[in-house]
């Protein structure tokens, strides 16, 4: 609470035990008004906010009059704002701060901030309570990590809207909030950026059905036009992929001094209007009634093993899983320079996750190549001081054994230690025990034919590229080479089998061993 010295004593008998209470000199009546006869024209500078720097170094976004008093007029309208509100400020210090502020203070509303990483989010609870808070934009880990406290028996009868921000939402995120919240209370989700303010808005009831598994960030608002394009920069129509194109009036003047960033992302509208285009480096897809789905980021899709990935993808489905609390997909390189998907990951205190679940789990959903090839299991996630997932300071997961639940039983025979180096080698890890699974260990198709190359070369034996598959532990497949002893390749014959195994792509080795597998059912090719 702000109060000045005239108004102190009711200041304190109004203000509650959780409230700060800040004293600041008495204005004199006096003091010339020519500051306040200035007429401000909507291009003058408001303000810089500084972007998060999720994606890179924070980068100074400039404000003007215009843009900034239309992203308070859209929100005004999305959470339908008014004298009678209390508005939360959760992020105090940070550019959500500043919105949160000017949206109550511009609308006759009171603001009450509240410390979360001071209180604890436990106190959250009680607070939005005692305070009477109707309104509350809330970053959409922050939600999360608020409905892993509540039991369900908590009401909280003022509150009218919560609005989801920062990171992206979930299916999952709405069963939270039908679970905990009552129906008097709206739920959003939307896009936005620091560089165009509000974009998208979708609002959320107890009733509105949901079809499909990804939460839409809803439709078009006013004086912001949006578009999409692909790699070629040409326009794409309904249900495809492309870049984010945002057109309007009400857009950041541009990046503070940084002339080339803001030439890069920010264009003349081609139409000759007075509009600007920002290409938001973000990916969407626009469903025929106008609803857009955002995909994540253009900086965030990936090359895996020859295929595109779009790391969004893999994070949704992790979180359709009921022991995921948090997840965070990364490529990275692994020792011998290939790119792989690396999963980080909190569970709940509810239960658990081993990695043969969470494989098997987005085997459903997922194609091979986007099951991360490792999973990290931490206690919490690295964050940065807006709430957001500081992903450079993840981790390296490094090359030590992964946690399994089986466990480590080091070789017993000469043959189970020369599998043992050549998976070693193969899945850039410092050791392997015989019972471990290949697949969760990291393995896949184009590993496979790898390691069946290298056990060919080193035993001199012809063994088809499934067993692998079929015995995929070090234990298993020494039996394998048992058996195949008798098959002893010629210098000629060999040669030419590794030259055909080393040149397969991802989708040759797959293709090639789903040709053996029917074949070995009797099928034809």
């Amino acid at each position: 609470m702000i109060s000045d010295h005239q108004n102190l004593r009711f200041a304190r008998e109004a203000a509650s035990t959780r409230s700060n209470l800040i004293e600041f000199e008495s204005s004199k009546f006096d003091t010339p008004a020519v500051d306040l006869r200035l007429q401000i024209g909507p291009n003058a500078f408001a303000c810089i906010i500084y972007t998060s720097g999720s994606t890179g170094q924070p980068k100074g976004v400039a404000q003007n009059h215009r843009n900034l008093l239309h992203t308070i007029m859209l929100r005004a309208r999305d959470s339908q704002i008014c004298q009678y509100d209390k508005v939360s400020d959760l992020t105090s210090g940070t550019a959500n701060s500043i919105f949160d502020a000017l949206s109550a203070f511009l609308n006759g509303a009171v603001l009450l901030p509240f410390d979360v990483r001071k209180e604890g989010v436990n106190a959250l609870v009680g607070w939005l309570v005692e305070e009477r808070i109707s309104l509350c934009w809330m970053s959409s880990r922050l939600f999360r990590t608020l409905c892993q406290t509540l039991t369900g028996a908590e009401r909280f009868p003022d509150l009218r809207f919560i609005r989801l921000r920062s990171e992206p939402a979930y299916k999952s995120d709405v069963d939270l909030y039908r679970k905990y919240f009552s129906s008097d209370c709206t739920f959003g989700n939307g896009l936005s950026s620091t560089e165009t303010g509000y974009l998208r808005l979708y609002s959320i009831d107890h009733n509105l059905p949901l079809t499909g598994d990804e939460l839409p960030v809803g439709y078009a608002v006013e004086g912001k036009e949006i578009f999409l394009l692909d790699d070629g920069g040409k326009e794409i129509g309904f249900n495809e992929i492309g870049e984010i194109v945002v057109r309007s009036r009400y857009l950041s003047p541009g990046y503070w001094r940084r002339p080339d960033l803001t030439q890069a992302k920010f264009k003349p509208d081609p139409k000759g209007s007075d509009k600007r285009l920002y290409f938001t480096g973000d990916l969407g897809l626009m469903l025929p009634d106008g609803c857009l789905i955002h995909k994540g980021r253009k900086d965030f899709r990936v090359k895996i093993r020859g295929y595109g990935v779009e790391i969004a993808e893999i994070e949704k489905a992790l979180f359709g899983h009921t022991a995921i609390k948090e997840a965070v997909v990364v490529a990275q390189q692994n020792n011998s320079g290939e790119d792989r998907l690396v999963a980080y990951i909190t569970c709940s205190s509810q239960r658990n996750a081993n990695i043969n679940e969470l494989r098997n789990f987005l085997k459903v959903k997922l194609p091979d190549y986007m099951i991360p090839s490792v999973f990290i299991k931490l206690e919490a996630l690295p964050l940065m001081p807006n709430g957001k997932v500081d992903r450079r300071a993840l981790p390296y997961p490094g090359t030590s054994r992964p946690k399994l639940d089986t466990p480590y039983v080091s070789a017993r025979t000469s043959v189970e230690e020369q599998l043992a180096q050549i998976w070693a080698r193969v899945l850039s890890l410092d050791e392997v025990g015989i019972h471990d699974n290949f697949f969760d260990l990291g393995g896949h198709s184009l590993a496979a034919t790898r390691v069946v190359s290298q056990v060919m070369k080193q035993f001199q034996l012809e063994i088809p590229l499934q067993s692998l598959f079929q015995a995929p532990t070090i234990a298993e497949m020494a039996n394998v080479i048992t058996e195949h002893q008798g098959k002893k390749l010629g210098e000629r014959e060999l040669d030419h089998i590794l030259a055909e195994l080393e040149t397969l792509s991802e989708e040759e080795a797959q293709r090639l061993l789903d040709d053996q597998t029917r074949t070995e059912h009797g099928k034809p090719k």
